[in-house]
């Protein structure tokens, strides 16, 4: 059988990491096994569904790549692929359902759920509701002709037991004993989760689901309504959920969870791609690094792990960096320079680029983030006319500060060739001179000319920036210094 997949998102909230790792899991299966990857939309929660989360979703998972087969938006046999579409299917089979006396509706309220529940944990029983706060038959006739509205509940089998082989988790029992009778149908006819997530894997004809354990113990639920509807049973495999550095569940207390503010940040889709992979996954023995096309050729969900992941975002900041080395100088240019203009304020000339296109191998190296380029580079084509506080104090403001200025500007006012080999060799001679460490004399002079401690390699940017602009900052930042 072919395999076939589902991602099913709920928007009711921007794409979390967590999630973009179920989507790349579910995809990567697929592709591995000639598969398809559906998208489905579990937007039954009227409330808090909106267009603009269902867009971040669907915007996000294109910018990773992983373009799905069939579903929301690009169709399909199934329709939208909308669970707000569906809900005459799904209160078709609550009604087969209760028809065949798989399911019942009813009336027992919180209280009397609640009342039920405290009395088992007093008598030593277990409190999963099993029905019996419901009136006879007849009286339930009576009650849904008159108008009184009900909720629709499955009727588990008891006694009994679901088993099932997870494929990450092993072998998974759950005694029908400790399973509600779960609401599958509320009284104003909206379907439950269980429902309709059930009922569209059914349909759709998945043979795989591929989620977070948080849903591990809705899965005997969701086989139980599969087998009364007459269908085989899928293949389950749950993730382990994402935890923080301090191995608590990822939130936001951790720092951004929403795939828009690492790519906002700048991050590379392939960087994501990959970390996200190596979250319960190897991809092979001392190997970090992968493309997607890799990635697909190698998965094996037996060989994902049950063990919680850490995200780590110094590790993905790590990885990031990776991949914008490995960028190809016009791709890197392509993704940076409209950065480097927002920076500026202004479209770069011609000129402006061509010194940019010198410095790029310089800033290349170094950037583990997109916009450091941006502050990296925004030296070359803005006066200095304010200073960082922090650089200015520390390499400036202290003893050692003019001396360095004064010197750089007698070792390069009538340099020639201004090259990187020539300022390097003068003003090694400087320091050593003037009996300054490297850091206090040329820390002054990358302060001088970039503003900052943090720039691009001193001699270099130096032979970009010219010698007439050099020598003019330098003059500028000893004048202040007076």
């Amino acid at each position: 059988m072919t395999p076939r997949v589902r991602f099913a998102p709920s928007p009711t909230g921007y794409l979390h990491v967590g999630a973009a790792r179920t989507a790349l899991y579910n995809y990567l299966f697929a592709r591995n096994n000639g598969g398809a990857f559906i998208l489905r939309s579990d937007d039954t929660d009227k409330a808090r569904s909106t267009d603009e989360f269902q867009e971040d979703i669907l915007e996000h998972l294109r910018w990773l790549g992983l373009e799905w087969d069939e579903g929301f938006e690009i169709g399909g046999t199934h329709g939208s692929y909308r669970q707000s579409d569906r809900y005459d299917r799904y209160r078709e089979v609550a009604k087969d359902l209760v028809d065949r006396g798989r399911a019942y509706y009813s009336f027992a309220t919180a209280e009397q759920l609640d009342a039920f529940k405290r009395e088992a944990r007093e008598a030593g029983t277990s409190p999963a509701y099993d029905g019996s706060l419901e009136p006879s038959d007849a009286e339930v006739s009576e009650r849904l002709a008159s108008g009184e509205k009900a909720v629709v509940r499955f009727r588990v089998p008891r006694p009994g037991a679901t088993e099932f082989d997870d494929i990450v988790r092993g072998d998974m029992r759950f005694e029908h004993a400790q399973v509600d009778d779960f609401v599958i149908l509320r009284s104003d006819g909206t379907p439950t989760y269980h429902l309709a997530s059930t009922v569209d894997d059914v349909d759709y004809a998945i043979t795989h689901v591929i989620r977070g354990e948080d849903l591990l113990s809705s899965t005997p639920k969701h086989i139980l309504l599969t087998e009364a509807m007459g269908a085989d049973r899928v293949t389950y495999a749950h993730l382990s959920l994402l935890m923080g550095p301090d191995g608590k569940k990822l939130s936001k207390r951790h720092g951004d969870t929403a795939m828009a503010a690492y790519r906002e940040t700048g991050y590379l889709p392939e960087a994501l791609n990959n970390y996200l992979a190596l979250l319960g996954w190897n991809i092979g023995d001392d190997e970090t690094i992968a493309s997607l096309d890799e990635m697909i050729d190698r998965f094996d969900l037996s060989t994902v792990s049950k063990n919680p992941a850490v995200f780590d975002p110094k590790k993905l900041e790590w990885m990031n960096g990776v991949y914008i080395r490995e960028m190809d100088e016009a791709e890197f240019v392509a993704a940076t320079l409209p950065l480097v203009e927002e920076s500026v304020g202004r479209t770069l000339s011609e000129e402006d680029r061509a010194r940019y296109a010198m410095l790029v191998p310089l800033v290349k190296e170094r950037a583990k983030l997109l916009p450091e380029v941006a502050s990296q580079a925004r030296f070359l084509f803005v006066d200095i006319d304010e200073y960082d506080e922090k650089s200015w104090s520390k390499v400036m403001a202290v003893e050692e500060g003019p001396v360095a200025l004064d010197g750089a500007i007698a070792a390069l006012e009538d340099l020639d060739p201004w090259t990187t080999e020539t300022i390097d060799a003068a003003l090694r001679a400087m320091i050593e001179e003037r009996d300054l460490s490297a850091r206090k004399g040329f820390q002054p002079i990358r302060v001088a000319v970039s503003g900052s401690m943090v720039s691009p390699p001193l001699f270099e940017s130096l032979e970009i920036l010219g010698r007439d602009e050099t020598l003019a900052r330098i003059r500028a930042a000893r004048s202040a210094l007076s």
